[in-house]
């Protein structure tokens, strides 16, 4: 079986609305289609990679080959865990928890989005109390980093719902101009001061090498 050789796929956080897993074929491919559909106001762009703004083909394309190449290049030192979000069953969104010579630094640091017909609902601070209970209570990290641009005052609320404090800013060019990122950072004591969402995790024991840990 494919979970013996890579465990990740045995791997499952749950939160009272939501289950994230790796994502097979199927899930991948409505996670495509999720992205193909649109994730955010065309007026905006707010990620760095200017990836929703290609055709909704590529877009798609796209997204299966990002995945696929983190598979392929997962490392215990350099790993992209990407996991899909489903609530009642439908995939809503992903989410990421990313770390380099982690188990030196325990160190992570997290992305996500959501499609644009799943938001609104909170559903971007279930995904995130998920991946933040695998780092700190699953994997021993000692911080979690994100960075969200100026304008975006959801992924900001998120964050500070759940402990961030800000960690300077970061600039970056998009669609050929500069933008304002704000950096954020979550140490274990603080997470642990605002942990309010109940988070289960399945499957990690297995995997628990693959992270370097």
């Amino acid at each position: 079986m494919i979970i013996d050789s890579w465990p990740l796929f045995g791997l499952l956080l749950r939160t009272p609305r939501l289950e994230l897993c790796l994502p097979g074929p199927d899930r991948l491919a409505e996670l495509a289609e999720l992205a193909a559909a649109g994730v955010h106001d065309p007026a905006r762009q707010p990620f760095v990679a200017e990836w929703t703004d290609r055709p909704a083909d590529e877009v798609a394309r796209g997204l299966v080959q990002f995945h696929w190449a983190a598979w392929g290049a997962w490392q215990p030192d350099d790993w992209s865990l990407n996991l899909v979000a489903l609530a009642d069953g439908q995939v809503v969104g992903t989410q990421s928890l990313d770390g380099c010579d982690f188990a030196v630094l325990r160190e992570a640091g997290t992305g996500s989005w959501i499609g644009r017909r799943h938001q609104g609902r909170g559903l971007g601070t279930e995904m995130r109390a998920a991946v933040l209970e695998l780092a700190f209570a699953g994997l021993g990290a000692r911080f979690v980093t994100s960075e969200a641009f100026a304008d975006n005052h959801a992924s900001y609320a998120v964050s500070r719902k759940l402990g961030y404090a800000d960690d300077g800013v970061a600039r970056h060019v998009v669609r050929g101009v500069p933008v304002v990122g704000r950096r954020l950072r979550l140490d274990r004591d603080s997470w642990e001061a605002a942990r309010s969402i109940p988070v289960t995790i399945e499957g990690l024991d297995p995997a628990r090498p693959m992270f370097g840990v």
